[in-house]
């Protein structure tokens, strides 16, 4: 059977960040704004006063100091709360390409390769900027691609680990010789930031990860795929209502009810115990200990569920070399996040060390992906 590696990561970062205290600011005034609008309906009692943020809130709930973001005037503009997108013809990239592209020629140069060695794209993310043509098959001419296949994938947070999982599968089947998984998240534009309870969780980036045979592979740097496992459990618990079938639905929908919801709680109690089984099992199912992984890349959506699935998982708590973080300066940005905390948090490992990347979000859907340094 053939062996796979990873060869190669990637990362683009948005050039503007928006802090907590930022943040906290813009959804202040926006709400104060409101309340008094509605001041008579509130003292009425036929409509509930919005809460106030806080700088202390946000962190004690998440973790998160600060997020990355596409457009940061168009997001703190309390007349809009959501980035400001140029539209594009039809005859120049699509956003997700130019910020996956970049992403993906970082992680083709840490592989040694160029697009000209890809023969197979997955664009994998929680939203896709269009129905058609797949943002893969263009991404793929984007790269300068042309042998082979893409397509488009769409597991929620998960949907990294869902794509290395078929780039493994295809290149272990001889189905393509260099695979290129892309993750472009723009999560500011499916995000309520009139949303107190969630105005603080997401933040845009995009990440890639080229994955191909490890006797042909060139890098310096090669992580094998010891193996992948994915689990799916169906959940209303997150739920984004958006689609194409809105406008000819006979109710319309609120604009929140097509942005992204989730019982926070309801998530917390039943994603962890979930993710910690799903990993666990793998390890065992591999023959390995939990002891001899030196690292887990975890999605980064909660400081404190990240911090409980590891503790689970190892019997105790986990170092901050064991489980990185990097929601505190990138917030969720939903399908990205494992591969950003694997991108950043791999140049110490040596040959024969073992770590675990995992994804999990909406669906519920989670994955793990199990490498070995060589």
């Amino acid at each position: 059977m053939t062996r796979v590696a990873i060869t190669g990561t990637g990362l683009y970062t948005p050039a503007e960040s928006i802090s907590n205290d930022e943040l906290v600011a813009c959804y202040n005034a926006w709400a104060t704004r409101e309340n008094a609008a509605n001041a008579a309906a509130i003292a009425a009692g036929t409509v509930a006063e919005l809460p106030m943020s806080s700088t202390e809130f946000i962190y004690k709930a998440s973790g998160i100091k600060s997020r990355y973001n596409i457009d940061k005037a168009g997001t703190l503009d309390i007349d809009r709360m959501r980035p400001r997108i140029r539209t594009r013809s039809d005859d120049e990239p699509s956003l997700m390409v130019e910020i996956g592209g970049i992403a993906a020629q970082e992680a083709l140069a840490n592989a040694g390769r160029s697009g000209a060695d890809v023969d197979f794209v997955i664009v994998a993310a929680s939203n896709l900027q269009r129905a058609y043509p797949a943002v893969a098959v263009e991404l793929q001419a984007h790269i300068g691609s042309t042998q082979g296949f893409g397509y488009d994938m769409n597991v929620a947070c998960a949907s990294a680990a869902f794509g290395i999982q078929a780039a493994v599968d295809a290149v272990r089947m001889g189905n393509a010789k260099c695979a290129l998984v892309v993750n472009p998240e723009i999560t500011s534009g499916h995000h309520n930031w009139r949303n107190r309870d969630c105005h603080f969780i997401f933040g845009d980036a995009a990440t890639a990860v080229v994955v191909e045979p490890l006797d042909t592979a060139v890098a310096k740097e090669k992580f094998e795929v010891l193996g992948t496992r994915l689990k799916t459990q169906f959940s209303n618990n997150i739920r984004n209502n958006f689609g194409f079938l809105n406008i000819a639905e006979e109710t319309p929908r609120s604009w929140s009810d097509t942005l992204f919801n989730q019982e926070g709680r309801k998530v917390f109690k039943e994603v962890v115990p979930m993710v910690s089984e799903l990993l666990a099992s793998h390890l065992a199912d591999l023959g390995l200990s939990t002891d001899q992984v030196k690292r887990f890349w975890l999605h980064q959506a909660n400081l404190s569920m990240n911090q409980l699935i590891a503790k689970r998982v190892l019997g105790r708590d986990p170092s901050e070399t064991e489980a990185p973080v990097i929601l505190d300066e990138y917030a969720n940005t939903s399908s990205a996040g494992c591969i950003i905390a694997f991108h950043k948090h791999q140049a110490d490992f040596a040959a024969g060390d073992i770590g675990m990347l995992s994804g999990f979000g909406a669906g519920y859907s989670a994955g793990s992906v199990v490498v070995r340094r060589v």
